[in-house]
């Protein structure tokens, strides 16, 4: 993908060959280099604590490590692997019952290494940040270069 501006191949990789991606509805909006915008639907399931009710921090960090994963490889090739190495979340508010959305930034692209910062919010208030992450991803390259 590298210098390639078609995301088409990465995209269908992501929603459709992760089985977890694919479970949990994640979809990519938007991606470019060194940039992704995903999105997750509301599902009653994704509830933490009904007493709020506000969504699963996993739930949270899930979309953080999904999406930053998603900008670091529009910087490498499809068939490259990005494992997390290390994540942080800070949650800064309860994420409300409907749709979320993700967008991750690298900030660092090292040969084998990349850093990636994520904010979540919903559609409707992008201003309002419900969580950010940021995570340190391992990149093994492949020998082909799709």
């Amino acid at each position: 993908m590298k210098n390639n501006e078609d995301y088409t191949e990465l995209i269908s990789f992501i929603e459709k060959k992760i089985p977890f991606n694919k479970y949990m509805g994640i979809t990519v909006q938007e991606a470019e280099n060194g940039f992704a915008r995903l999105s997750l639907p509301y599902r009653p399931e994704f509830i933490g604590d009904a007493r709020r009710p506000a969504l699963h921090g996993g739930i949270l960090s899930t979309l953080i490590d999904t999406c930053g994963g998603v900008a670091l490889w529009t910087c490498c090739y499809v068939s490259d692997a990005i494992a997390t190495i290390d994540m942080r979340v800070d949650y800064l508010r309860p994420a409300p019952l409907e749709e979320l959305m993700a967008e991750s930034r690298v900030r660092l692209m090292g040969n084998r290494v990349g850093n990636v910062h994520t904010q979540v919010f919903t559609l409707d208030k992008p201003e309002n940040i419900i969580a950010e992450g940021r995570a340190v991803y391992n990149i093994r390259r492949s020998k082909a270069k799709t």
